[in-house]
């Protein structure tokens, strides 16, 4: 069910892949408010929220595969296309924070 939200919401990859991704150290994206990210998220994930993306990806290396999440894949399917029409390569929408949190804990 999971796979179904993450094809509407910009992602084709599987959960194994996200799994692997993390596994070989993609960094966790969660692009939701510092508010909501304070309710938590990921262990292990950064916050940078989706309207000041732009002005932080600088931080975010290139090269370096990463994964974006949001509440319900929304905002991230969002980032992922600001990071990918900025030379971003290797971004993958995972979706909900419940979808991540499912991949990756469940």
């Amino acid at each position: 069910m999971f796979g179904f939200f993450k094809n509407i919401m910009g992602s084709s990859v599987s959960d194994e892949a996200i799994k692997e991704a993390v596994k070989n150290g993609a960094v966790l994206l969660d692009v939701r408010t510092p508010e909501e990210f304070k309710t938590g998220s990921v262990k292990g994930a950064k916050n940078i929220p989706l309207q000041i993306i732009q002005s932080k990806m600088a931080s975010l290396d290139k090269n370096a595969t990463l994964v974006v999440f949001c509440r319900s894949g929304n905002r991230s399917g969002m980032a992922k296309s600001i990071l990918e029409a900025n030379g971003f390569k290797n971004v993958i929408n995972a979706g909900g924070l419940s979808d991540i949190k499912s991949i990756l804990e469940g």
